[in-house]
């Protein structure tokens, strides 16, 4: 629920952006500028500003339109697209998201790097997937997205299947990924779903301790489960950004970088405007 408070600081922020919601302003934008690639000294010059190709990719990922309907202000979607792959090849979506995560954790009174983390998964309806699956217990045909997120929500790795990949088996992609991204991390808290034996035999030998919350048996109804939530949140979060709705992506990498602009958006938003 949006308190006064809140709702008056979005409308300050809003003041701030050119045109949409999802504009960078000027002190969100002096953060992503540095990592950005710079103007080679020969060829032909760039037809659209780096600022501009954030935006709209922004935009879109904000409001979950199609490529071919990003406003023309934003220039040809095809040069859009084009340095949003290059973007993402490069990693750039991926460091820019960490880069400002250290960076949030530190405002916050934390250490930069985490030592605790939780587990968790969703699927999603991906109708234009190359590959999809069936998941049984939600009956859904699409992708699943397995995450970690540190004990306050941010998203720390996610790693993307068919959804007929079960959630330990997803997992063990997890644990391989935070060993060499975030190597500080020790203690990893999941639902009973993930207490299987061939990930806890995987968490053990890369040195982690998977801490399994379990909901009570005699509770009816809905229970607020201490860790487990935090998670949840951060799903929530991600569908705030319309194209994360659904995964409406061909390949795989593609997806996952339109998740790295949504929560790296969210990050920087936090760190440019606390």
């Amino acid at each position: 629920m949006w308190t006064k408070q809140s709702r008056g600081r979005m409308a300050q922020i809003a003041k701030k952006t050119k045109r949409y919601p999802s504009d960078l302003t000027d002190e969100e934008w002096e953060q992503f500028a540095p990592l950005m690639p710079k103007p080679g000294r020969g060829g032909r010059p760039r037809e659209v500003e780096s600022r501009e190709v954030v935006n709209a990719v922004r935009y879109l990922v904000r409001s979950g339109c199609g490529w071919r309907m990003l406003p023309i202000h934003f220039g040809a979607w095809q040069t859009v697209y084009g340095w949003f792959r290059e973007l993402a090849r490069r990693f750039l979506f991926q460091t820019i998201h960490d880069v400002a995560l250290m960076l949030d954790r530190e405002r916050a009174g934390r250490e930069a790097s985490p030592t605790a983390g939780v587990i968790d998964s969703q699927s999603v309806k991906a109708p234009q997937a190359e590959t999809r699956g069936y998941d049984a217990g939600k009956k859904i045909v699409g992708r699943k997205r397995h995450i970690a997120v540190d004990t306050d929500g941010r998203l720390l790795m996610v790693n993307l299947t068919t959804a007929d990949i079960s959630d330990s088996a997803g997992a063990q992609a997890i644990l391989d990924g935070i060993r060499k991204r975030w190597p500080w991390v020790k203690h990893l808290f999941a639902d009973g779903a993930y207490d299987r034996l061939k990930l806890m035999d995987k968490a053990t030998y890369l040195d982690f301790v998977v801490e399994i919350i379990r909901r009570s048996d005699d509770q009816k109804g809905f229970q607020v489960l201490p860790r487990r939530w935090v998670v949840e949140r951060t799903f929530g979060w991600m569908t705030r950004w319309r194209r994360l709705v659904r995964d409406y992506e061909q390949r795989i990498d593609v997806s996952q970088a339109m998740i790295l602009v949504a929560m790296g958006g969210n990050l920087i938003r936090r760190n440019a405007h606390p």
